[in-house]
């Protein structure tokens, strides 16, 4: 059968079948018991989350579903020298953002105070607390990390938008590698070379890196059906990782305007840009993501930038000015039907079993 793959051997999985962990708040238990319990693999992005709070989440999730589950982590979770920048940078990104500030009739927030590393922290929890998989991006853990994943039965996966990273990784020793194709929305991995210059498509990006590796490798972004799965396992892929489209189902934590768009005509128009985390991330096309383009160097660095627009992110929300907001989500949102990640899923399965049955007859 076409979900017998090595990737749901060794993740224990009956499909392979990946829901991608959302950061910033947006993933949900309740979604990756869903998708756990229908035999996937659900997925919860905990790099914004302290340790105790990673604990707390890790033990709903058990309570919430007896499958496997990933919780994903950022090697690299700053890109501030010393977790901050100089008075001279901060003023200059005020400067330049004020513009919107005073739209929405609220002063600049003040210089935020030094952010520090929180992974290593993250790390030892992950240890602690066991869960089937962890995954990780922006890098690789050092080797005794992985190497201690290993010991506990914890299955590693690392994210590659090159070929490049995707040797790295498994030099590093991953389990598993995601091709993450350049189509995805929300952030970017990169950690070789800028994201800018790492454009690669999904499927251009798994060719290339079935090639030189053999690590199993997860294909990911442009794919929210069963035919996106089927075309991914054809060209070699042993799973696929699905963002979007369950990024918009019901169970997410996204707020329910973020689902509207994603099922709007907006969805049809995205953009990667810097302008509100200070990394490159994929979301839908907004006026200041467009109004900034070639102006990254008065951006603050992730995760600075981060902070320093929530404050906007807060007060447009309020005012429902949404072409200020960037609400994340790839190119494939314009062919999104589900609203319920269980429909969605069992969606997917049938579409891909429909396609391999039509390969047989």
């Amino acid at each position: 059968m076409w979900y017998q793959t090595k990737a749901s051997k060794i993740l224990d999985i009956r499909y392979p079948i990946l829901q991608g962990p959302f950061g910033g708040n947006l993933s949900s238990v309740e979604l990756v018991a869903t998708v756990s319990n229908l035999g996937g693999l659900g997925g919860y992005g905990a790099y914004n989350l302290n340790p105790e709070e990673i604990i707390a989440i890790d033990k709903q999730i058990k309570l919430a579903t007896n499958k496997p589950y990933n919780m994903n982590l950022w090697v690299s979770d700053s890109d501030a020298l010393g977790g901050s920048v100089s008075d001279e940078q901060f003023n200059r990104a005020q400067q330049l953002f004020k513009p919107y500030f005073e739209e929405l009739g609220i002063a600049p927030p003040e210089k935020p105070a030094p952010f520090k590393s929180r992974f290593e922290n993250q790390v030892e929890v992950i240890l602690h607390q066991r869960p089937p998989v962890f995954s990780f991006m922006f890098g690789a853990p050092e080797a005794d990390i992985l190497e201690q994943c290993r010991k506990l039965g914890i299955v590693t996966i690392g994210a590659a938008t090159t070929l490049d990273e995707a040797i790295t990784l498994e030099a590093a020793g991953a389990d598993m590698i995601i091709a993450s194709g350049f189509e995805a929305g929300g952030h970017r991995p990169s950690f070789l070379a800028s994201a800018e210059s790492s454009t690669i498509g999904t499927f251009v990006l798994l060719q290339l890196i079935k090639e030189k590796i053999k690590t199993p490798v997860i294909a990911a972004g442009g794919i929210a059906n069963g035919k996106g799965v089927a075309a991914a396992l054809a060209l070699g892929a042993d799973a696929a990782q699905i963002g979007t489209a369950f990024l918009a189902t019901e169970e997410s934590n996204a707020t329910a305007i973020h689902k509207q768009m994603l099922f709007s005509d907006a969805a049809k128009y995205t953009t990667l840009t810097r302008a509100f985390t200070g990394r490159l991330g994929r979301g839908i096309s907004s006026r200041i993501a467009h109004d900034l383009i070639h102006q990254e160097n008065g951006f603050l660095p992730f995760p600075l930038q981060t902070q320093f627009m929530s404050h906007l992110r807060k007060t447009a929300i309020e005012q429902e000015k949404w072409d200020m907001i960037l609400f994340w989500g790839g190119q494939i949102a314009p062919v999104l039907k589900y609203t319920k990640a269980a429909d969605l899923m069992k969606s997917i399965l049938e579409e891909t079993t429909a396609y391999f049955d039509h390969l047989k007859s």
